[in-house]
């Protein structure tokens, strides 16, 4: 099965892409428990912790997880007080989740946005409504449908 990557240059990729609605990424395996994501010209690394066999190089995947969450949610509040001519300094995201044994899962996440010193307090209910857009937190609340194939078959 070829990728967008084989098949189109990456100016043609990043337009299909943005037109499409398409994501494409490509995943190697570099050595030991390390497991690298290629998109757009980047790569993220990832690698399992020392506990669970790995170096502890880069991030596990799942901690990814969070931090896309709580870094989509900083943008937002970011755009919010850039737009707006708003002080940024002192502001910050604290992501704080809670993990369930008996579920084996994270069963509650918390974002904690702390707010430069003399924010607004007319802006502050509109900063909440931004940071609530999301789009990673929107996908969670709204997940998609998920297909795993082999070589491009559905199995």
């Amino acid at each position: 099965m070829k990728t967008f990557s084989t098949t189109y240059s990456k100016t043609k990729k990043r337009e299909n892409e943005m037109a499409s609605g398409i994501k494409d990424l490509t995943v190697s395996f570099p050595g030991g428990k390390r497991v690298d994501a290629h998109y757009d010209g980047r790569t993220v690394q990832t690698d399992q912790s020392a506990k669970n066999g790995g170096e502890g190089s880069a991030p596990e995947p799942f901690d990814l997880f969070f931090v896309s969450i709580a870094t989509c949610v900083g943008i937002y509040v970011l755009e919010f007080c850039t737009t707006r001519n708003l002080n940024t300094e002192g502001l910050s995201v604290h992501l704080l989740s809670t993990f369930n044994p008996e579920k084996k899962r994270y069963t509650e996440i918390t974002l904690d946005i702390t707010l430069p010193a003399g924010f607004p307090e007319k802006y502050k209910s509109a900063i909440w409504r931004s940071a609530n857009l999301c789009t990673v937190k929107k996908h969670i609340l709204n997940p998609p449908e998920f297909s795993i194939t082999l070589d491009g078959d559905v199995v």
